[in-house]
């Protein structure tokens, strides 16, 4: 709605692109409508299905009734994290063995939450909050969350580069101050040169600047086959500690 046009706070996005809103954030979730809403219970993950109320400058609006494990989770912890899919969920396997998913994307957001007062919902006097107001009407447990502090990614697809001649477009973003870690894998300058790693990848995110060999970020889809096929183990990963630039 136009009430919630302007909602700002970020703190990101790729290199020469405009850095995404919360409203941009918004937006995409709300295209989806039903999201999965994970949250820690003791040392175990569970997950439900819901969706973002509204947004403003401050975050990200949901809603829960306070009778549910999921508002003990929140109060306990302060956190979530969420996912939503908008693409066809249908995953076919052709004759040469390969997986078939139609373009489109996902969208997530991890970080902390806080529970926000009836009253301070409705001194907001913003119409795009009207239906919590009234939710919380109907069922008085009902109440509502804010995610503040987040980062999160849109992974936008598309495999058999049917619409583009590459397969992916990955913009990281996050607002209220949480830091970012950078798409893809990296190339460090033990890099000698020799191009194994363009050859082998599929998805066109290395190309050569200078003398060496650079990662693009906003297309890597972090699978290792550059890493795997390194001469000079210049490829940097993200799995364990202990192992990255190693090759067993």
């Amino acid at each position: 709605s136009d009430s919630r046009r302007g909602a700002g706070k970020k703190e990101s996005g790729g290199a020469g692109r405009k850095s995404m809103t919360i409203q941009d954030i918004y937006e995409r979730f709300d295209r989806i409508g039903s999201c999965v809403f994970a949250t820690v219970n003791g040392d175990e993950p569970e997950t439900r299905i819901a969706h973002f109320l509204a947004c403003d400058d401050e975050g990200l609006y949901f809603m829960t009734m306070t009778t549910k494990p999921f508002y003990r989770q929140l109060k306990e912890t302060g956190k979530v994290s969420v996912c939503g899919m908008s693409a066809s969920s249908v995953v076919t396997m052709r004759d040469d063995r390969t997986l078939e998913m139609a373009p489109g994307y996902f969208i997530r957001v991890t970080g902390d939450v806080r529970e926000v007062s009836m009253e301070e919902i409705k001194a907001k006097n913003d119409p795009a909050f009207n239906y919590g107001i009234e939710d919380q009407q109907r069922y008085p447990a009902m109440t509502t969350f804010v995610l503040y502090r987040a980062k999160g990614e849109i992974f936008d697809y598309d495999f058999d580069m049917k619409l583009r001649d590459h397969k992916l477009e990955r913009e990281r973003f996050s607002f209220g101050g949480h830091p970012v870690e950078k798409a893809g894998l990296s190339i460090t300058e033990a890099c000698v040169g020799c191009g194994e790693c363009e050859r082998v990848c599929t998805f066109k995110a290395v190309h050569r600047e200078g003398d060496r060999y650079v990662i693009d970020g906003s297309r890597c889809d972090e699978c290792g086959d550059c890493w795997i096929h390194c001469p000079a183990h210049a490829v940097r990963h993200k799995g364990l500690a202990d192992e990255a630039g190693e090759r067993a």
